[in-house]
């Protein structure tokens, strides 16, 4: 989720202190410390990252999430939600969740503001916020799939003001996932 090599540690309850003081122990010679989940939006942004509950909800189904890469449509079993996800394959979707690098001024995007194309708005931010590596403003939203390709004409309504925006199709933080697969 941060776009870089990480690892989950799973504990018992009764030992996560134990694990905690062990981790911060061994990693004192090379700076370890800690952060919060401001700091995890901004890494999650710079690698064009989408986060459960704002872009992956059950609203949207796979392929207009971009996660249809993951969805086994040819396996024989008949899992929770198969039928609907193979319908969507067929029918192609309504939409698609995109990235984008916006000129903001003071300000960033949260989630909900409009995104406006040629004039009209034609879809939404669901999530955003200011990449720190990479140093850009960033939202994330939904667009219907006729438009989700272009290369110019996006808006990105910000406090009142609309905003030039550009699709941003490979992350900014290790666009070839080498540092992921080091």
């Amino acid at each position: 989720y941060t776009g870089d090599l990480g690892y989950e540690i799973w504990v018992a309850p009764e030992y996560q202190r134990a694990a905690y003081q062990a981790l911060m122990a061994a990693g004192e010679e090379f700076g370890i410390g800690l952060f919060g989940s401001r700091a995890l939006n901004a890494l999650r942004l710079d690698k064009n990252y989408g986060s459960w509950g704002r872009e992956y909800r059950p609203i949207y189904g796979p392929l207009e999430a971009g996660l249809d890469r993951f969805v086994a449509y040819g396996k024989d079993a008949d899992f929770i939600g198969k039928a609907a996800a193979l319908a969507e394959r067929r029918q192609g979707g309504k939409l698609r969740l995109r990235a984008f690098i916006v000129d903001a001024d003071d300000a960033d995007v949260i989630g909900d503001e409009p995104i406006w194309f040629d004039g009209a708005v034609r879809g939404w931010v669901t999530s955003g916020g200011y990449a720190h590596h990479s140093k850009k403003s960033v939202a994330v939203g939904y667009v219907p799939k006729e438009i989700a390709d272009e290369s110019d004409g996006f808006e990105i309504e910000l406090l009142g003001k609309r905003h030039a925006a550009r699709i941003q199709a490979v992350p900014l933080f290790d666009a070839n996932f080498e540092r992921m697969r080091a």
